[in-house]
């Protein structure tokens, strides 16, 4: 691509080769987590024999990445706009952390200690995230500096695009190398991913060098340049407030039902579904959210970021209502891969709308907030409302589990519900006035 090309971003022109760069570091990022997370549960129930235990894992790892982002990182990288050092450190520590971990969870295993060689993985894997969440919060920051309001959306749905094809790779290459649990055991998987994590610093490391020269300032010099915000100061703290109170409320009732989902799928008195089955439901999620992400992104750049969360957030509710009434595999993976769609329409856009809203100089800061509220769909959701939900209808109310699921999901839906009147009444108005005070 020729110099005068690319995304442009506070006269910053983002060359082929950096989004080149950016898109591999995604495409690594995402191969790595499908590697490694698809059978982790799996293995970790393998060796601690305990549902809430092994869930504890998601739940003990958003609060460390939580804790980090907000206490420490996001200061840090607004502090000393460090946004590309953040994440290649955060990478390499990461790259030896599991390398640690691995050799302390076989000596565990080596003397039969299987409990305790789980516990590791959990508690080992929560501290690294403290520190891990560097790159988390220097990303994000990273991706508003260098882009436009305009050029923002097509960006981040590019991304999440390969993102989604590297997820999809990781769980065919996990089911490969997982072999029983022999993959985690003998360290295979370990280790692919540590070689990843280095390379993934690697390429982000070289990604910096290239940024700095090719708008002839710095970086920093740049974003002053650009508008702080779509409002002004204030609006914008209440606007951000209140879009992620709307968000926490979303985020906590779509992902609650992800393990009760699974579960339901397989139901004697449901679809009883085959692991294929299952495989064919869950890759059709994925599918949905790559074709979400590479539309989604620059349908906001040209209709408006919250109009786009609306239809969002209006699918992620009904998706979930229709589970009970599905008789067949095939109709369960196309509704599953609409929900697909609004996860992935949030996920895209909601973060193109955080980075209008956010004041460039407090990036690393209020990013960091809101890469928290997308983390309670790690575990949080599932670990405190849909799981303990469902268990209480079928072990203490004696409620068929097929019925019980299915309430569970109502709930679900209702919580959404209740997050998109949020959304509408303090964001989603707000721009339309916004909007309609605009010069033509």
């Amino acid at each position: 691509m020729a110099q005068g090309s690319g995304f442009k971003a506070s006269g910053l022109r983002v060359s082929r080769s950096i989004v080149s760069s950016l898109g591999l570091f995604q495409f690594l990022t995402f191969l790595r987590r499908g590697v490694f997370y698809s059978f982790m549960y799996i293995y970790l129930f393998s060796l601690i024999g305990n549902v809430t235990s092994t869930a504890a894992l998601g739940t003990l790892n958003m609060l460390a990445s939580t804790i980090g982002q907000t206490l420490l990182w996001g200061r840090v990288s607004d502090r000393y706009h460090a946004r590309t050092k953040l994440v290649v450190l955060g990478e390499v520590i990461a790259g030896f952390f599991y390398t640690a971990v691995f050799l302390i969870h076989r000596s565990f295993l080596d003397a039969g200690a299987n409990y305790a060689a789980g516990l590791t993985i959990i508690f080992g894997l929560s501290l690294l995230e403290f520190f891990w969440s560097m790159s988390d919060v220097g990303w994000a920051a990273l991706l508003a500096d260098i882009t436009t309001q305009k050029s923002r959306g097509s960006l981040v749905g590019a991304l999440n695009f390969i993102g989604s094809i590297g997820r999809m790779t990781g769980v065919i290459f996990s089911g490969l190398m997982y072999e029983g649990g022999l993959g985690f055991r003998q360290g295979t998987i370990f280790y692919v991913v540590t070689a990843m994590l280095f390379a993934g610093g690697t390429i982000m490391f070289f990604t910096y060098g290239f940024i700095k020269p090719v708008a002839g300032t710095s970086l920093q010099e740049n974003v002053r340049e650009e508008p702080e915000s779509i409002y002004d100061q204030d609006q914008s703290a209440e606007v951000y407030r209140w879009f992620l109170v709307s968000m926490i409320v979303v985020v906590l009732g779509a992902t609650c039902i992800s393990q009760v989902f699974l579960l339901f799928l397989q139901l004697p008195d449901g679809l009883r579904a085959s692991d294929e089955a299952v495989s064919l439901v869950l890759s059709a999620w994925t599918v949905g959210g790559m074709v979400a992400s590479l539309l989604a992104g620059r349908l906001s750049d040209k209709l408006g970021r919250a109009k786009l969360i609306m239809c969002g957030l209006i699918l992620s509710a009904f998706t979930p209502l229709i589970y009970g009434v599905v008789r067949d595999v095939v109709s369960m993976a196309i509704v599953y891969g609409l929900n697909g769609v609004s996860f992935w329409t949030l996920q895209t856009v909601g973060f193109t709308l955080a980075g209008d809203i956010i004041p460039a100089h407090q990036r690393g800061r209020l990013f960091s907030r809101y890469n928290a509220v997308m983390a309670l769909s790690w575990g949080p959701a599932g670990f405190l409302i849909g799981g303990p939900l469902a268990d209480i209808q079928t072990d203490i109310l004696a409620i068929p589990r097929h019925t019980a699921y299915i309430n569970t999901f109502v709930v679900s839906s209702v919580l959404v519900v209740a997050g998109t009147i949020i959304f509408f009444l303090t964001v989603l108005r707000r721009d339309r006035r916004r909007e309609s005070k605009r010069p033509c």
